[in-house]
């Protein structure tokens, strides 16, 4: 590496120090786990927390609260450590001590780690490692603002992860990007058309394609109008005129007169000047000649001519802005021709073959923007498998897809490569978490901190409604999916009769009054199962952390990866799948080791 900080931190984050980290994380979840492995839904037909628990929810949740305003490391309050292993009892393996568990679980997490890298450290390395500390390889001079097609939540993601992508591609020496799982196509768009990128968006779903594709194209419309409008404001400003003169003339360039002279004297309806996304979508079956013109409409030319009467203008005059029209036209046109997006309709796995899919395939970055399932672990496998992939950043989600090699019940992983555990080190210790623990892994405690919770009273209700089943039908039908019922429902009665009719039972068989001496019972319990799955939240991170440490572990034992580091990208109040996975090899257009 060039950066002599990205070579301080590879080397205090070593092969040997993760696994050590690991190996903490497993010590400490090889106990608690099985809270976050208990079944919601069999909360009560299980006895959960008389299972797990020897104290009282009150306590649970007033430790909780009290733990999430506090800092720093473990307290060892109540019983002694030789009692006690991060709160539970070594005789029963019931939880006695909730403080020492909660602070347990804020050290084992990765920020309790200090594992990762924060985005800003690892951009300052990448800037300070480009000669003469340059400038990123965008023209961002009239840089596009995604929030004006994008939901907050997602512009913040793509925003953050593309200024790494294209730092990661610079530093590279490389054009291409292939994005796995694009869906939509957000970051593949925004890196095309604000970093000049050529990507190739693969996703499974041929209808995310189509629609990536269409889109793609829309927004390409509304890239080079934004950045055309941008330059006509900048240069306005840079005029002499006063503040006064300059509003008089853009008004009469754009806004005033209803229309605006466009080259070579033909005129343009204002409301195609102003179009905005939402009304290119209404255009769709534009040509490329009025695409052309619609581009163009907003450049400092279009302006100046207009404040001009054609018939005031001579023949060669006239025939000197044809010919610049033209002339623009063709550099509007090379410029296009080099920012490419790709939409691609494949199913990928790690055996995929890159050159078969993209015949103008050269040395590239791959990246993942919330790959859901083995997809996440896939990416890697191919980074470390394909030469022509010189840098990759994955950011994953969905744990509970993921497949699991060590299932004891063998229903986890049904092919032959799982996508959990990813590193030959904790492979060899045949590690396995559960798919409960795994969904528990899915929770956003920063989230529920700020005051954004669990929705407890659907997971009561299907807790009861388990209850009723275990006591009158002969099957609990747990294969069949009750969740949406929830949303439709007016009671805790109605609730039921809904489930009962989507699981195609008898609901004949009870009464209103029956169902809801049901409700009743259970109702002042409801606070057990809120402080239980509060303890869930909590153990959150350090599951996530354990798959997180997993897949750098495994690029750490690569010997061809230079570099490799988990990267805190997104605000997790925004986007709690926040941390990527980031790789570069010692091998291929300008990554040196």
């Amino acid at each position: 590496m060039n950066s002599e900080r990205l070579n301080m931190f590879a080397s205090s984050n070593s092969l040997t120090e993760i696994q050590r980290y690991i190996d903490e994380v497993r010590r400490f979840l090889s106990v608690a786990l099985s809270i976050a492995n208990a079944h919601t839904v069999e909360f009560y037909t299980h006895d959960v927390w008389q299972r797990f628990m020897a104290v009282g929810p009150g306590e649970v949740l007033s430790a909780v609260s009290a733990c999430s305003d506090r800092q720093g490391a473990a307290e060892h309050n109540g019983p002694a450590q030789t009692e006690t292993m991060f709160g539970f009892c070594r005789e029963t393996n019931r939880l006695v001590d909730t403080h020492e568990l909660l602070q347990m679980a804020k050290v084992h997490s990765l920020p309790g780690l200090e594992v990762c890298l924060s985005r800003d450290e690892l951009m300052q390395a990448f800037r300070q490692s480009r000669p003469e500390h340059g400038a990123l390889p965008a023209d961002i001079a009239a840089e596009l603002e995604p929030d004006a097609f994008m939901k907050a939540k997602k512009s913040h993601e793509v925003q953050s992860m593309s200024e790494v992508v294209a730092c990661l591609a610079e530093h590279c020496r490389v054009k291409q990007v292939i994005d796995v799982g694009s869906g939509k196509g957000y970051l593949s768009s925004f890196l095309s058309l604000q970093y000049g990128l050529r990507v190739y968006g693969i996703d499974s779903s041929s209808t995310n394609t189509h629609g990536a594709q269409e889109r793609n194209r829309k927004l390409k419309k509304f890239s080079r109008v934004y950045q055309k409008r941008s330059k006509v404001i900048k240069a306005q400003a840079e005029a002499v005129h006063s503040p006064q003169e300059e509003l008089a003339q853009i008004k009469s360039g754009i806004n005033g007169g209803g229309d605006v002279l466009y080259g070579d004297g033909d005129k343009m309806p204002q409301e195609e000047v102003l179009t905005d996304l939402s009304e290119v979508d209404q255009h769709s079956e534009s040509t490329p000649e009025t695409e052309e013109l619609f581009l163009s409409t907003l450049s400092l030319d279009v302006i100046q001519t207009a404040r001009t009467s054609p018939s005031h203008l001579s023949a060669e005059e006239r025939e000197r802005r044809k010919r610049e029209n033209l002339e623009r036209k063709q550099r509007n046109r090379s410029e296009s021709s080099n920012v490419v997006f790709s939409p691609l309709t494949s199913y990928i796995t790690a055996e995929t073959e890159l050159r078969e899919l993209i015949s103008e395939l050269e040395d590239a970055v791959m990246v993942g923007l919330h790959t859901c399932g083995d997809l996440a672990p896939s990416t890697l496998r191919m980074f470390v498998a394909k030469r022509e992939l010189a840098a990759v950043c994955s950011v994953g989600c969905c744990y509970h897809l993921l497949s699991e090699e060590f299932d004891s019940a063998g229903q986890e992983c049904l092919q032959s490569v799982c996508g959990f555990p990813l590193s030959q080190y904790l492979r060899s210790q045949s590690w396995f978490c559960g798919r409960n623990a795994r969904m528990s892994a899915c929770l956003a405690l920063e989230r529920v901190s700020h005051g954004k919770g669990i929705q407890m009273e659907s997971l009561f209700y299907r807790a009861v409604l388990h209850v009723i089943l275990r006591d009158h039908y002969d099957s609990y039908k747990s294969e069949k999916r009750v969740g949406n019922v929830y949303s439709k429902a007016k009671s805790f009665v109605d609730y039921v009769r809904r489930a009962l009719r989507k699981l195609e039972l008898d609901e004949s068989k009870l009464s209103d009054s029956e169902i809801q001496d049901y409700y009743d019972t259970y109702r002042p319990r409801i606070d057990e199962m809120h402080a239980f799955n509060m303890l869930k939240v909590t153990l959150a991170p350090c599951i996530e952390g354990l798959i997180l440490l997993d897949r750098l572990c495994y690029l750490k034992e690569q010997e061809d990866v230079s570099f490799s580091a988990l990267v805190q990208l997104f605000d997790p109040l925004l986007s709690p799948r926040c941390y990527a996975v980031v790789g570069l090899k010692s091998y291929g257009n300008g990554v040196t080791s």
